[in-house]
């Protein structure tokens, strides 16, 4: 159950309406990096944590804070196209609304889709997608990928913050770049914690790590004869997993004979080749379904055995 609090979290009160500013601001709602993808982010993230207590409590929180964000932008952003595009001075435009919303500078959208508010898009009108956000159930790999979109998000913000001299809108957005400080600290102190309570090593991801390579998982292998990368940390010193020292290749060579040719092609699908390979197999949609029905047979008999 959530609980909706009639008041923002902080002001969103901009000096005077701006359409061309709004435009910009979208970013920050819908945007890859925006609001809206790490509030649904955490929230999915938050709702499938198999770890009752402190982990599943705080993803919540911020979860349920992201969504007073998105709250937060969408009304600055509804109070930045108040009188729009009635604010285009030019005459030719004085008649037809979308014209003036052109020449103001001003998304079109917000015009003709929205009636001069807010959308669930990019500073491109672009819309966002479920594609933006990460929810693996892996708390580690997910508290990482939590860290990377809130450094992105305040990268972002941090931009769009110099683009406006509206004292109320960059007072909203000092707020937004305070949180998004914290919210990166938060994420990296949840990886000490995963560590502290035993749900990760050394803070690497590596399931099935018993079956790595047991040279690949610690070497750093450069492939320019010229690289400087090897007087970087990650080329030398010891490695995060605990796997002893980092071994730094210089000018890798292909450790194995293999060439990136596929089999020979279907002549159905008449595939430009050179017929080195021989000849390729017909391979027809009934008999994609022939091997297919094969393979499991196969896999049946495998189990009885």
């Amino acid at each position: 159950m959530f609980k909706h609090v009639d008041y923002l979290q902080f002001q969103a009160k901009p000096e005077k309406p701006d359409a061309f500013f709004a435009a910009k601001l979208q970013e920050l709602v819908g945007g890859q990096f925006g609001e809206m993808t790490v509030m649904m982010q955490y929230l999915w993230q938050g709702w499938s944590c198999r770890v009752p207590g402190k982990y599943k409590d705080m993803i919540m929180d911020i979860a349920t804070e992201e969504i007073g964000h998105v709250e937060m932008l969408t009304t600055m952003l509804a109070r930045l196209l108040e009188g729009a595009p009635a604010e285009a001075t030019e005459k030719a435009a004085a008649a037809n609304p979308l014209l003036a919303a052109v020449l103001g500078g001003q998304n079109p959208q917000h015009a003709i889709v929205t009636g001069g508010g807010p959308m669930p898009t990019n500073s491109q009108g672009v819309p966002w997608t479920a594609g933006y956000i990460v929810a693996s159930g892996n708390l580690l790999a997910d508290f990482r990928s939590n860290v990377a979109a809130e450094a992105q998000s305040r990268l972002q913000t941090s931009r769009i913050y110099n683009m406006t001299d509206d004292r109320g809108v960059k007072d909203m957005l000092q707020f937004n770049l305070a949180r998004d400080t914290y919210h990166q600290q938060q994420w990296l102190l949840g990886i000490e914690q995963l560590i502290e309570d035993g749900f990760t090593e050394n803070g690497i991801e590596d399931s099935n790590a018993e079956h790595e390579h047991p040279e690949a998982n610690h070497t750093f292998y450069s492939f320019d004869p010229e690289s400087t990368a090897g007087e970087g940390r990650w080329a030398r010193g010891p490695a995060l997993n605990g796997k002893g020292d980092i071994v730094y290749v210089p000018d890798a060579q292909p450790l194995t004979d293999d060439k990136p040719l596929g089999p020979a092609p279907d002549p159905k699908l008449f595939v430009t080749y050179d017929g080195s390979m021989g000849k390729g197999k017909p391979g027809t949609g009934a008999g994609a379904h022939a091997q297919g029905v094969a393979n499991v047979v196969n896999k049946i008999k495998g189990a009885m055995e």
